[in-house]
């Protein structure tokens, strides 16, 4: 047998661990909560946008962090609390700028990848996620906005992706529950939008009739590499527990950091916190008068996804501000106003508040593949875009531990 673990069983957990369940290996999966996807891949936007492929790794990105930092509710915020992890990261997020292009028409291409993935296994395994395939629309409100949004227009291209511009009458045509004064927005027909909880638990559902094994509740506490794959040391309701591996895939989020440490391994992921919304609509004037087309509002960093007919997500802002998942107040307030500015008649009476830690690297691209021991891999660092590109890059690594195993990189047990 080919036994691989899987550290986290967030969306990147569970895609690795089907990718792999694919390719024949022995898969088990740990995670500290009771129930897949229970961080992270709790509440998010619920978009599925390669047409918000563009990384951050902008001077704009810079000069904004700065201007907020003084502004609550802004869609940027950095607590200027000194940190060594916080301002090394950044340092190395600005020597990263002069790969924005190339980075971000590779966002794209995997963007693009992931998408028909994910839609086949929900297809495959039979599961339902509130998949809504209406497309994407950029919304703006000036044409300054709007030109420099002509300019990522070329990059997305150049990666694969036709997204186009369309006028305001075009706009309430594609959105009839759009309201306000806007200039004008891009619409992206292929993209579309799911719970991402939703998908998890499915896809992990799945994986488990198939084989997978589950340990959930279970605190992952030592690493330790030998020539012939990892022990894994973990805790659980039953105490302290060990197996050992012949390899191991590190799915877990923010914590990825530390664990990667453990197998002499630097993976420089910095937790930036993101706030949603789930909108209760639970009369038939909200239901009416919520979008069913997924917008994303530029200026304010706002997306929305429309999960079935009683509920609305609206989620958006970054926080730098460590591994903090308190709620706070001035940042779900803008997230509830905005709805209620351009969708006056939906009730926000009922709107569940959430905030999850997003794992993002200093290069906003993803940490896929293996590590410097052949016994370790990794699928982590996706931040804001782990829903959009998880399933693309869990085929990646899977590919990498098929052609390792094949090369005999490492040993196997049995």
């Amino acid at each position: 047998m080919r036994k691989i673990a899987v550290i986290g069983a967030g969306i990147t957990g569970i895609t690795t661990a089907y990718a792999l369940l694919n390719r024949g290996f022995e898969v088990t999966v740990f995670d500290k909560n009771r129930y897949a996807a229970m961080e992270t891949s709790f509440a998010n936007g619920g978009q599925l946008s390669a047409s918000n492929a563009e990384v951050w790794t902008q001077w704009s990105t810079i000069f904004k962090g700065i201007k907020w930092m003084t502004q609550r509710g802004a869609p940027l915020l950095v607590n200027p609390k000194p940190s060594w992890h916080k301002y090394s990261w950044m340092a190395e997020f600005m020597s990263n700028i002069p790969n924005y292009k190339a980075n971000t028409i590779e966002t794209v291409q995997l963007a693009i990848s992931a998408r028909d993935l994910l839609r086949g296994h929900a297809a495959a395994e039979g599961f339902d996620f509130d998949l809504e395939q209406r497309g994407i629309l950029h919304v703006y409100d000036c044409k300054p906005d709007f030109d420099k949004a002509a300019k990522v227009n070329d990059l997305l291209a150049e990666g694969g992706l036709e997204r186009h511009a369309v006028t305001p009458s075009e706009m309430q045509k594609i959105e009839p529950a759009l309201q306000g004064d806007l200039y004008g927005g891009y619409y992206t027909e292929s993209d579309f939008t799911g719970d991402i909880h939703s998908y998890a638990k499915g896809l992990g559902a799945a994986c488990k009739r198939r084989g997978v094994v589950f340990h959930y509740g279970a605190q992952v506490a030592s690493l330790t590499k030998h020539s012939t794959g990892v022990d894994v040391g973990w805790s659980d309701k039953s105490g302290k527990v060990s197996d050992h591996f012949d390899g191991i895939v590190i799915c877990a989020g923010v914590r990825s950091r530390d664990l990667a440490a453990q197998v002499g391994d630097r993976v420089n992921i910095y937790p930036v916190k993101g706030y949603s919304i789930t909108v209760q609509m639970d009369d038939d004037a909200s239901r009416g008068a919520a979008p069913w087309v997924s917008l994303l509002d530029d200026k304010a960093k706002i997306v929305t996804s429309r999960l079935g007919p009683n509920k609305f997500r609206v989620a958006g802002t970054a926080e730098f501000n460590g591994y903090n998942k308190d709620i706070r107040d001035d940042r779900i307030a803008p997230l509830v106003k905005w709805v209620e500015n351009l969708f006056p008649d939906i009730s926000t009476e009922h709107a569940i508040p959430w905030a999850g830690l997003r794992p993002m690297m200093p290069n906003m691209m993803p940490r896929v593949g293996a590590g410097r021991s052949p016994q370790v891999f990794y699928n982590t660092g996706h931040g804001h875009l782990g829903w959009t590109l998880s399933a693309a890059t869990a085929e990646i690594v899977a590919d990498n531990i098929l052609q390792a195993s094949q090369k005999n990189s490492f040993q196997f047990a049995g």
